[in-house]
C-alpha cells in the first residue's frame, strides 16, 4: 500500500510545471467542442483523447511510475484551467484524479505496479461508481453485497449516475463488504472495463452538465481480491480522509474556473462594445456589480488556497484529513464555492441582460455556464453536507478554526 503524499510545499524559484502545457492543449480542444457537446449531451471525447495524448490523466501519478508527480494544488490549478473552457471537462478530469489519488494512497502494491504506469501513459480513464438507487449519493453505505470466491471478488452493481460511464476504461466501485453485518461496512474495488459486463440502463438529458453523460449503469464481473483498495471495510476511512477532500477541492476548482472564464469573456465583451446600446462601463452601477462578481471569485479563490494549505498540513502530520476543523473547512469550501460561483455568473447574466446573458450563441458563454453551475449545490447536496457539518461543529466546542 502506497504511503506517498499528494501535497507538497512549493520550492522557491522552481520551474513551471510540465503539466501546464498539457492543460493548455486540453483546454483549447475543450473550448473548440464545448457548444456541440453541450447541445447534444455528448461526452467530450475529443478532450478525453487530448487528456490521454498529453498524459494529463497521469497528473497525480508519482514520477517513479511515469506520471507528472503532481499534488492537490496542481490538481486545482489544472482543473481551473480546463474549466475556464468547459466545466464538464474540468469536472471529469477532477473526478478521475480523485480515483487516481485513492489508488496512489491505498492501492495494493500488485495493483499500483500495473495500474499506475497505465494511468501515467494516458491509457486509463477512471470512472467512479458510488451512487445506488437505495442510498443516492450517501457514500458511507451500500446495499450491494460484494461476494468472495477463492480469491476472486464478484461484482454485481447498479448505479443510477456514473459520469462518463460509457467511456471509462476502469471503475472504482463501492460495495458492501463480503460477510458484512451492516450497510456501513463498505469496500472500494477497482475493476477494469474488460473484466466487466457493462450495461447502460438509461439516458442522460439534464439542464446543465449535459456533456458529462452521467448515465446509469449495471456492472457485473469478477476481479482478483487484491483489487480491493484500502482493505476490507476500508472505504469509510478513505472517504473521510481522502475521497471527500479531493472531491471538494476538485469540484470547487472546476466551479471557480467556470465563473472566472465567464467573467473574462464578459469583460472582453463589454470593453469591445460599440454603438449606442453598449453597456456604460463608466456607470457606478455597472462598476459596483462587476466588483461584487470579482469579490465572490476572489473569496472562493482565497478559501481554496487556504484549504489546500490546511490539507497539506493535515497530510504531513496525520497522513490524512482527520481533524474536525480541517474537515469542516473542506466542506465549507464546497458549499461556499458552489453557491458563490453560481451567484457570480447569475450576477453577470443580470449585468449584460437578455441577449448576452440568457440566450445561446453569445460569445460570453453565460447561458451554458449558468446551467452548468446550477448543478454545483446539488452535487452532494449542500443541505446534506451542512447537516453533517452541524454534527461536526458540536464536536468542536472550542471552535478551533481551520
Amino acid at each position: 500500500m502506497s504511503t506517498g503524499t499528494l501535497t507538497r510545499e512549493p520550492t522557491r524559484g522552481e520551474a513551471e510545471p510540465a503539466w501546464r502545457e498539457a492543460a493548455a492543449s486540453v483546454a483549447a480542444v475543450a473550448a473548440e467542442h464545448a457548444d456541440r457537446t453541450d447541445r447534444d449531451a455528448a461526452f467530450p471525447v475529443e478532450a478525453l483523447a487530448e487528456l490521454r495524448d498529453t498524459r494529463l490523466l497521469g497528473l497525480l501519478v508519482p514520477a517513479e511510475h511515469g506520471g507528472f508527480g503532481g499534488d492537490l494544488a496542481d490538481l486545482a490549478d489544472a482543473t481551473i484551467a480546463l474549466s475556464r473552457a468547459d466545466m464538464t471537462v474540468g469536472l471529469v478530469f477532477a473526478m478521475h484524479c480523485q480515483q487516481v489519488a485513492a489508488v496512489v494512497r491505498h492501492g495494493d502494491p500488485r495493483l499500483t505496479a500495473t495500474l499506475l504506469p497505465a494511468l501515467a501513459r494516458g491509457e486509463v480513464y477512471l470512472g467512479s461508481v458510488t451512487t445506488e438507487p437505495g442510498t443516492g449519493g450517501a457514500l458511507l453505505a451500500s446495499e450491494s453485497p460484494l461476494r468472495e470466491d477463492e480469491g476472486t471478488l464478484l461484482v454485481d452493481r447498479v448505479a443510477p449516475v456514473v459520469t462518463g460511464g460509457r467511456h471509462a476504461d476502469g471503475f472504482l466501485v463501492t460495495m458492501r463488504s463480503a460477510g458484512a453485518t451492516s450497510p456501513t461496512q463498505v469496500d472500494l474495488v477497482y475493476a477494469a472495463r474488460d473484466a466487466l459486463d457493462v450495461q447502460v440502463t438509461g439516458g442522460w438529458d439534464p439542464l446543465g452538465m449535459r456533456a458529462s453523460e452521467s448515465v446509469p449503469l449495471r456492472l457485473r464481473g469478477a476481479v482478483p481480491a487484491w483489487h480491493l483498495v484500502g482493505g476490507p471495510g476500508g472505504f469509510p476511512g478513505i472517504a473521510a480522509g481522502l475521497f471527500g477532500p479531493v472531491a471538494h477541492i476538485g469540484w470547487s476548482a472546476a466551479w471557480l474556473g467556470t465563473a472566472a472564464g465567464a467573467l473574462e469573456r464578459v469583460l472582453a465583451h463589454v470593453r469591445g462594445q460599440k454603438g449606442p446600446r453598449r453597456l456604460d462601463i463608466a456607470s457606478p452601477l455597472v462598476l459596483t456589480n462587476l466588483a461584487l462578481v470579482r469579490e465572490r471569485l476572489d473569496t472562493v479563490h482565497a478559501l481554496l488556497r487556504h484549504t489546500l494549505r490546511v490539507v497539506a498540513d493535515e497530510e504531513a502530520r496525520h497522513g490524512a484529513v482527520s481533524g474536525t476543523p480541517a474537515r469542516l473547512l473542506v466542506n465549507t469550501l464546497k458549499t461556499r464555492a458552489s453557491e458563490d460561483c453560481f451567484a457570480a455568473v447569475n450576477g453577470l447574466v443580470e449585468l449584460v441582460g437578455l441577449g448576452h446573458g440568457y440566450l445561446r450563441g453569445s460569445p460570453t458563454g453565460l447561458e451554458r455556464a449558468f446551467r452548468d453551475l446550477r448543478s454545483a449545490s446539488l452535487n452532494f447536496a449542500n443541505d446534506r453536507l451542512r447537516t453533517a457539518d452541524g454534527a461536526l461543529a458540536l464536536r468542536d466546542p472550542r471552535v478551533r478554526l481551520g
